[in-house]
């Protein structure tokens, strides 16, 4: 008897491909899936006909009756049964990620001979920059990561790791480093074998991901990292098929569970360490990591923001991407949007949704307990906020707020003392400062010092890459850091109860 799973035809975006029958549209699309593939969030939405599985209790919730009729689908709930074709919206593949970032001036030990390359593996974007030998940038760029397929946040792809999808996750997020050092090159008119020295930055998980290395200490108290890096492999090793298999390729040091390398080289980078006087730095996404050099020592945390600030888990929520809404004013009593590309506003992005709650807030529809006096409030075309998107945003707000308050409180602080504030990360770049003081994100007093320095990860990990001297230091700011647990911090847990309020 044959029991082998037949094969079937499934058409994405007009090209043919053989599939295994019975699979989810996401298995072969990998496409975005922040809520894990478990039907919640929406946001692999495609538009699918032929022989599929019945519309999900899910989809009938979520998706309105015009969806429905046009063949809206949820890639990770719909399977292919028989013959089908996908389409995938437009804007599904569009990213805008930033990829400058704060840089001092350093003279050049480059750990390559011809050319380098420099990558941040980022939870929801890779970024990645070219460099000759003398220092010069030739060329860089930026993607979505393909790991979000498994997951918007570390926790949802640390959890498909231990359920057997470690591999799938590495051959991901290996693919699309490869994918981007081949447009680097091409950028730069060079091959990628040319290539011959690389450095590999990310959060623990992502590095953990890349490696393949074993995420099981990562899910669980005391999150212990077994595995640090600040360790030279090869191409091969890591399974990065475009470069010749001996090139060399630099993971930086790692400090805690979850304040990985990027941390390390956003502090190298700022050169928090090197400052006169007192300085906080500040990474603010789905993890918020902070880090105080004050009293000669370095002081770290991490607190679960939750994924709001990339528009996971709100209603219109979505990436900075074409469409987004990414600017919020108000202006003679109304409000006003900007929309990213300059089209009509499909949704909002991190950045959006700070400033309007700030200007809801100005214009007294929002009070200080979170409460929107209507139910929905309608900000540029279709996209509307309503009362769950501000409660999640309050969740978000207060958790990195009270962060960074008791990061000051553990040296004996307030933010008026801090002669140095940075924020890093592309959150950051967009956000408006003034904005983020006046509902609570960040602590009052801090915005008039506050600079964004960009994607502080991949300037340390340039860094890294064009001096190789900067290995041993980077590895001793890892060593040398104090972590502040927040889970047990009476200052933290008070201060996030009283957060909550705008």
């Amino acid at each position: 008897m044959n029991t082998e799973t037949p094969t079937i035809t499934l058409t994405v975006n007009g090209s043919p491909r053989t599939v295994l029958s019975g699979k989810t549209l996401s298995e072969y699309l990998h496409s975005e899936q922040p809520c894990g593939g478990h039907g919640k969030c929406g946001k692999c939405k495609v538009i699918a006909a032929g022989a599929l599985s019945p519309l999900s209790e899910s989809e009938k919730n979520i998706l309105t009756e015009e969806e429905q009729k046009k063949g809206y689908r949820f890639a990770c709930l719909t399977r292919a049964e028989g013959d089908c074709s996908v389409v995938i919206p437009q804007n599904s593949g569009d990213v805008k990620a930033v990829t400058d970032g704060e840089m001092p001036e350093f003279p050049l030990r480059p750990a390559f001979t011809r050319y380098g390359a420099a990558v941040d593996i980022g939870t929801t974007t890779i970024a990645a920059a070219l460099y000759d030998a003398d220092g010069h940038l030739l060329s860089e760029a930026a993607s979505l990561n393909p790991q979000i397929a498994w997951g918007a946040d570390v926790i949802s792809r640390i959890e498909a790791a231990m359920a057997g999808k470690a591999e799938n996750l590495a051959l991901s997020v290996r693919g699309g480093v490869s994918d981007l050092l081949i447009r680097l090159a091409g950028m730069a008119s060079i091959e990628t074998e040319e290539i011959d020295s690389i450095v590999i930055t990310g959060n623990t998980v992502m590095l953990y991901l890349l490696t393949e290395t074993d995420t099981e200490p990562l899910s669980h108290a005391p999150f212990t990292v077994h595995r640090p890096f600040g360790e030279i492999l090869t191409a091969a090793e890591i399974g990065i098929g475009c470069l010749k298999a001996d090139t060399e390729v630099y993971l930086p040091a790692c400090i805690a569970a979850f304040i990985g390398a990027d941390i390390t080289c956003g502090i190298l980078s700022t050169g928090l360490c090197e400052k006169a006087d007192s300085a906080v730095f500040a990474d603010i996404g789905t993890n918020g990591e902070m880090a105080l050099r004050a009293n000669g020592k370095l002081t770290v945390c991490s607190t679960a923001a939750g994924p709001a600030f990339e528009g996971v888990g709100i209603s219109m929520g979505m990436r900075g991407a074409p469409g987004a809404i990414d600017k919020v004013c108000v202006s003679d009593g109304e409000l006003h949007c900007h929309v990213i590309g300059d089209t009509t506003a499909i949704g909002i992005c991190g950045s959006g949704l700070v400033d309007a709650t700030a200007s809801l807030l100005r214009l007294e529809i929002l009070d200080e307990s979170g409460y929107l006096e209507d139910e929905v409030v309608t900000l540029a075309d279709a996209v509307t906020l309503n009362q769950s998107d501000i409660r999640m945003l309050q969740l978000a707000k207060s958790a990195i707020c009270a962060g960074m308050t008791a990061m000051f409180a553990s040296a004996g602080m307030e933010p008026d003392d801090v002669g140095t504030a940075v924020i890093a990360g592309g959150f950051g770049k967009y956000l408006d400062l003034t904005n983020a003081e006046y509902i609570g994100l960040i602590p009052g007093g801090l915005s008039d010092r506050l600079r964004a320095a960009g994607n502080t990860s991949l300037s340390g990990a340039s860094m890294l890459l064009l001096n190789r001297d900067y290995r041993q230091k980077s590895e001793k700011i890892a060593e040398n850091a104090e972590v502040l647990e927040l889970s047990v911090d009476p200052v933290f847990v008070e201060q996030y109860m009283m957060g909550m309020m705008f």
